[in-house]
């Protein structure tokens, strides 16, 4: 390694990763740009966004984002590692051709094998032509495909076309306060326009570095599912800063990237299942030093999720509804009297945005 090159502890790039991701502080702006400024936000669980922007985002009004939903100026598509992300219509058709082979690789290795020797390039035209006319479940879409070709598996068909055709979840489902199926169209033809002819995948490296960095090329290839990124990086390098982490990678920063100090608060922040700050490096070790697993299975995204306090992964909360309704957060080592008390404030304040305002908050 360079000995020039200044080496970021691990707490300097936890902070900055959260100043950049607007968990420092909560920050007035629209939903729009704050969606844009992450690259997306993950949104497996379809109300995960809501709760991801209101940790975000100063006065989060959840029919902000259900406006940009049912206008369709954002959607929840297969993009980023070939999960459901939600993003700006903008983004979606800058996204789609850069992250194809992702979604190609994903198939193939889940279910490929069932289709060898079909005519996959006839399935996935007629699912296209299918889902371009209205949307279709995947049961739906199972049933249809395998009445046209009984001989091939008809649930690897429906994930051919959900993979390869380009896809979005339609709306109801991912508005709040309503519920809906997992209901697929294509892209193009939901948002009435064609993917971008000449995406750039530098730019999107740029901003993921200005989301996430300081980073390496393995967490540019993590978060993205996209391989041999190497190149982009080094065509980018003369306009980037190097630094390095304790164990000596390199790691690549935009040059007006925010470098907090280490010992910057970081205030109690409840984020939903999956939350991509969580799931973004190779090395992950800046938020979640313990290298805990983020707890499965998905929910909606506004029943469960993690807790960060002083920065790092220490909790998981989990809310009940019925007779024993509770907001219950279990910590996984003990927690000092200031930081519970931080825990259970925040608590209350989601509590608000999620509708059980007199919930009990319960803290292990």
């Amino acid at each position: 390694m360079n000995a020039s090159i200044r080496v970021l502890s691990r707490r300097e790039l936890n902070r900055a990763t959260l100043q950049r991701q607007q968990l420092l502080h909560r920050e007035a702006g629209s939903v729009a740009e704050l969606i844009e400024r992450l690259v997306g936000l993950q949104a497996q669980a379809p109300l995960a966004p809501y709760v991801a922007l209101w940790s975000r985002l100063e006065g989060f009004d959840p029919d902000e984002l259900s406006t940009l939903m049912t206008s369709r100026q954002a959607v929840r598509a297969g993009l980023l590692r070939s999960t459901i992300h939600l993003v700006t219509a903008d983004d979606c058709l800058m996204m789609l051709p850069l992250v194809h082979p992702v979604a190609d690789r994903g198939f193939r290795g889940a279910f490929g094998k069932q289709l060898a020797g079909a005519d996959l390039d006839a399935i996935v035209a007629y699912g296209t032509e299918l889902l371009s006319s209205e949307p279709y479940s995947r049961s739906r879409l199972r049933d249809v495909l395998g009445e046209r070709w009984p001989d091939w598996d008809a649930n690897a068909m429906a994930y051919a076309v959900s993979y390869l055709a380009g896809t979005v979840q339609v709306t109801p489902r991912g508005v709040w306060g309503e519920t809906g199926p997992a209901a697929l169209q294509t892209i193009e033809s939901w948002l009435g326009r064609a993917p971008d002819a000449d995406p750039s995948i530098d730019a999107l490296v740029l901003r993921y570095l200005a989301a996430f960095g300081p980073a390496s090329v393995a967490d540019v290839q993590m978060w993205s599912g996209l391989t041999r990124l190497r190149e982009v990086v080094d065509r980018l390098l003369p306009g980037l800063r190097v630094f390095a982490d304790e164990d000596g990678r390199e790691l690549y920063d935009v040059p007006d990237g925010p470098l907090p100090d280490a010992d910057t608060p970081a205030p109690v922040r409840y984020l939903p299942e999956f939350d991509n700050l969580l799931l973004s490096h190779a090395d992950r070790r800046r938020i979640n030093p313990a290298g805990r697993q983020v707890p499965l299975p998905p929910g909606n995204g506004a029943a469960m999720g993690t807790v960060l306090i002083d920065g790092d992964y220490r909790a998981d909360w989990r809310h009940h509804r019925g007779a024993d309704a509770s907001l219950r957060v279990t910590a996984h080592n003990p927690l000092t009297p200031a930081e519970t008390e931080a825990v259970e404030a925040e608590a209350v304040a989601l509590l608000g945005l999620i509708g059980s305002p007199d919930t009990p908050v319960v803290v292990t």
